[in-house]
């Protein structure tokens, strides 16, 4: 199945830089190109995207609020959003996260990595890895840190008692940075009974991947953050 991307910067010549790597891929085709996070919002709807690489710095609607548009907007429930900026401090990464996207590259990344990084957010998955999500929103988290507030949601974290203790189990693990393997060797179960545990929390907290599920662990005091 080919990967419908669409690529939100304000800068053409970027974006110009970006389709010809993506069009190059047999598995990816760019859809639409924004330089607004407003027109990346509608283009997301209009021409069906998977993945939307966007920008966080842009005029009029940036790309931390047009994430935080399509993450609430039901008709693009299936879209994921890949932030790519020069900007690669840890405030940006956490408010990423907590608008919604499923993950967060720097512009100075290698092709490949980009490549890469479209492929595993189309498949549902968080793109930093899930050790890297934990350090970074523990460190920011601590910081006692209040720029990023209106990116809360704190019905997610209320939702908590909705989940199983088995539930509750494996989302400390998965904010503990162990992946479904590791967590199924922890818990003497399948991988696959794991996945299942993890999508049933990711559905009751409404949460879009496992990134998020970090963060409603990290805000809801289920897991306490950590400064090493």
């Amino acid at each position: 199945m080919t990967i419908r991307v669409l690529l939100a910067d304000d800068q053409a010549l970027l974006r110009s830089a970006f389709r010809v790597l993506v069009d190059s891929e047999p598995d990816m085709e760019v859809v639409g190109e924004a330089s607004d996070g407003a027109e990346a919002v509608r283009l997301a709807r209009e021409r069906s995207a998977d993945v939307v690489l966007m920008d966080i710095r842009m005029p009029g609607t940036d790309g931390l609020a047009a994430t935080r548009m399509i993450s609430a907007d039901p008709e693009l429930d299936g879209v994921r959003v890949v932030i790519l900026t020069t900007f690669e401090v840890d405030d940006y990464v956490v408010r990423s996260l907590r608008a919604g996207a499923s993950g967060f590259l720097g512009k100075g990344s290698e092709p490949e990595e980009l490549l890469n990084a479209i492929r595993i957010a189309a498949e549902g998955e968080a793109l930093l890895s899930p050790a890297a999500t934990k350090s970074l929103i523990a460190r920011f988290l601590a910081q006692g840190g209040t720029a990023e507030d209106a990116d809360r949601d704190p019905a997610r974290a209320q939702r908590l008692d909705s989940l199983t203790g088995r539930e509750r189990e494996v989302l400390v693990l998965v904010a503990g940075g162990h992946s479904n393997d590791e967590i199924a060797e922890r818990l003497e179960v399948s991988p696959l009974t794991v996945k299942t545990h993890v999508n049933r929390a990711m559905a009751k907290l409404g949460a879009r991947d496992r990134a998020q599920l970090v963060v409603t662990a990290y805000e809801s005091g289920l897991v306490r953050p950590r400064v090493e």
